[in-house]
């Protein structure tokens, strides 16, 4: 309800654009769904907390709509990591996933260095600009500042955002390509260029005895190719020892560059 006060609000003013960044609760532990969605999804609170989510991004196109701004707005859905059931909190999420995938094809989970952890949803739309269909390019969340800045005509200070890349062309579709490589980091350090991924060796549990996900970690290096194994089940980092180094490197190089800075 504020949410939408506030487009009301800053449309009935007309002065500027708005943002409005709205972090909701609902499928994040604890998860406890309003009584008005409590039981509707037969899948326990995490069903029924995602039920609620659908809802309020339905109400938030809804007020787009009702006031004529749906073609002039940039509307992002996205989360601040992957997928998790059981999380800590004891509310049947295990026994009632009812055969539900929430990783899809992607191995491992949130808190884990396969993908399942670190890639994430992320939808965007803006109909008086953006063409619908889907990309292959890679992009950071980190990369919103620059490409904002961009896009609203700002320059950021020079020691602002240091790993922020203005990937606009690829955000609205303009272009198929985005950022040369990605640092991800999840129980350890990867590096994603290209289609493939090094996964940095780190020596613990391959297992989390807490929730129950593969970690993605080894004492050894790991490296797959994401464009024929996206579920990175083969790990092909012995046979290619030469690339396996060149990533290594790379990664090194980047860490290295973020300890000289003062």
């Amino acid at each position: 309800g504020k949410a939408i006060g506030f487009i009301e609000r800053s449309q009935a003013a007309a002065t500027k654009p708005f943002f409005l960044y709205l972090a909701t609760h609902d499928i994040h532990v604890p998860r406890v769904p309003h009584q008005r969605f409590v039981g509707r999804s037969g899948l326990g609170p995490r069903g029924d907390a995602i039920l609620q989510f659908d809802w309020t991004v339905g109400e938030i196109l809804k007020t787009l709509d009702r006031l004529n701004l749906t073609e002039r707005t940039l509307v992002i859905l996205s989360s601040d990591n992957g997928p998790i059931l059981d999380d800590g909190y004891k509310d049947q999420a295990v026994e009632l996933v009812d055969g539900h995938r929430p990783a899809g094809a992607l191995r491992g989970s949130k808190y884990s260095a396969f993908d399942a952890g670190t890639r994430v949803p992320f939808i965007l739309r803006w109909p008086g600009r953006i063409q619908p269909g889907t990309t292959q390019a890679l992009i950071s969340q980190v990369d919103f500042v620059a490409s904002f800045a961009a896009l609203t005509g700002q320059t950021l200070a020079a020691d602002a955002a240091p790993d922020s890349f203005n990937m606009l062309p690829a955000l609205l579709g303009e272009k198929p390509v985005g950022r040369d490589y990605l640092v991800e980091h999840a129980s350890t350090l990867g590096l994603v260029q290209g289609p493939w991924k090094y996964i940095k060796p780190k020596a613990g549990p391959q297992v989390s005895k807490f929730t129950r996900i593969e970690t993605g970690l080894l004492p050894q290096p790991q490296l797959y190719n994401l464009a024929e194994d996206i579920g990175e089940k083969h790990n092909v980092a012995v046979r290619h020892p030469e690339l396996v180094k060149e990533l290594a490197a790379k990664l090194e190089a980047v860490c290295a560059n973020h300890k000289s800075r003062p």
